[in-house]
């Protein structure tokens, strides 16, 4: 019991050692800028698609409010991960705390768990809207939407902090080098010094619940979307039905794909290359995506993006003309 105690002890006290993605040369700086490229364009992309939501009223619509969530968990996400990652390689330091770490695990969870679901909540909007289009106003209201999004946030911050409490009270002894870019959860599993199989059956509940079912909505959603846009006549629209369908799908199964495959397998069949190919897809490449896919080829958005773009032009022309006006005066 004693030495149990010191172990916990020592677990709270110590920092964990990241051994990071990229190697100190010029190669893992290329890496490093084309990753922080990548973070840029995610920022910047739901930035502003959150912000063509909340100005433009033709967006005010139940897809849209999932859509500027989805964005702001995407942004979250990749914050939560990459500007630490970066800290650490350009000061060479690869150290965090175990507060740091805790709340990194919390975090990335949290945003994991609520994207999933809110994947599955914007595919049944799509079938509601596509399959029941008299029945939408009543089945997806405003207040049907709020709910359903809070629940997102509610279930992703539940199972994150049943998670996150019970890695950090794991013993830690002996090397505390995690083999990861960030605190991953069974990155960390491999450090501790007890039977974590029962935790395993747990994860493997967790991702029945947030990842197995979910998944399986949104294929019978998509599934029943292309069944009713098979019946329609005009080959137009069923092509551009087959492209949107199309390319939302390649976008939930990487995500859902990379994540299934990191959180449902044994712990000994667990590499660390694998484990840092695929988390870069889940905490890089989807929030990058997932602006362009669901929102920068959809007609509306553009047409939101065209009006802001062209009221900021002539706003900057009539101050360029007020400043000359006033310099010949």
């Amino acid at each position: 019991m004693i030495l149990l105690g010191k172990e916990k002890n020592q677990t709270l006290a110590s920092d964990f050692i990241l051994l990071g993605l990229l190697d100190p040369n010029q190669d893992g700086l290329l890496l490093l800028t084309l990753i922080l490229i990548m973070y840029m364009v995610a920022t910047i992309g739901n930035t502003v698609l959150i912000l063509l939501i909340r100005i433009d009223i033709r967006l005010h619509t139940p897809m849209y409010f999932f859509l500027s969530h989805l964005s702001f968990m995407d942004i979250l996400h990749i914050s939560n991960i990459i500007p630490k990652m970066a800290s650490n390689y350009i000061s060479g330091r690869k150290s965090i705390t175990f507060a740091g770490c805790g709340f990194q695990i919390f975090f990335y969870v949290i945003f994991m768990g609520a994207e999933c679901l809110i994947l599955t909540v914007m595919s049944y909007d799509r079938y509601v809207a596509i399959c029941h289009p008299l029945r939408y106003p009543i089945l997806m209201s405003h207040r049907i939407s709020v709910i359903l999004a809070a629940g997102c946030w509610l279930g992703g911050t539940v199972n994150s902090t049943i998670h996150t409490i019970y890695v950090l009270l794991l013993p830690f002894c002996g090397t505390r080098a995690i083999d990861h870019f960030f605190c991953e959860v069974p990155a960390l599993l491999k450090l501790a010094c007890t039977d974590t199989s029962h935790y395993e059956s747990g994860l493997n509940v967790t991702g029945i619940l947030f990842l197995l079912i979910p998944i399986s909505i949104i294929l019978a959603s998509y599934g029943q979307i292309l069944r009713t846009v098979l019946h329609i006549k005009s080959m137009e629209a069923q092509k551009k039905a087959f492209s949107t369908c199309s390319s939302h799908l390649a976008v939930v199964t990487i995500y859902y794909g990379s994540i299934i495959f990191t959180y449902m397998r044994p712990r000994s069949y667990h590499t660390p290359g694998q484990d840092k190919i695929l988390a870069i897809t889940y905490t890089v490449l989807t929030p990058v995506l997932n602006p362009i896919i669901y929102s920068f080829r959809n007609k509306d958005v553009l047409c939101a993006l065209k009006k802001v773009l062209g009221k900021t032009l002539i706003h900057k022309n009539e101050n360029l003309l007020k400043i000359r006006l006033n310099a010949h005066e």
